[in-house]
């Protein structure tokens, strides 16, 4: 069973679909909270990681970072092992 992710998001962000579509074809249902127009969101989220920019993703308790670290994750075999796929 997979861990929960949580994505915060917002609805024209590129690296956000990217992100998406790399979770959901790992079968991963994901937790959108949407920064578009809520400022108490996006300043929950810049409180939470330390970060501005969309996406921002935690796999469980974990940060992850952005798209580009999510896919890093990804190209050195480690996403599935972090998503707890097929242990």
């Amino acid at each position: 069973m997979s861990l929960d992710v949580i994505m915060y998001s917002s609805d024209y962000c590129g690296f956000c679909s990217r992100a998406r579509y790399l979770l959901e074809s790992k079968g991963v249902n994901v937790t959108e909270l949407n920064v578009d127009g809520d400022r108490s969101l996006r300043k929950q989220m810049m409180q939470k990681s330390g970060q501005h920019t969309v996406p921002q993703i935690w796999i469980g308790e974990q940060h992850i970072g952005g798209c580009d670290d999510l896919y890093r994750l990804e190209q050195e075999g480690k996403l599935e092992s972090l998503l707890n796929i097929n242990n």
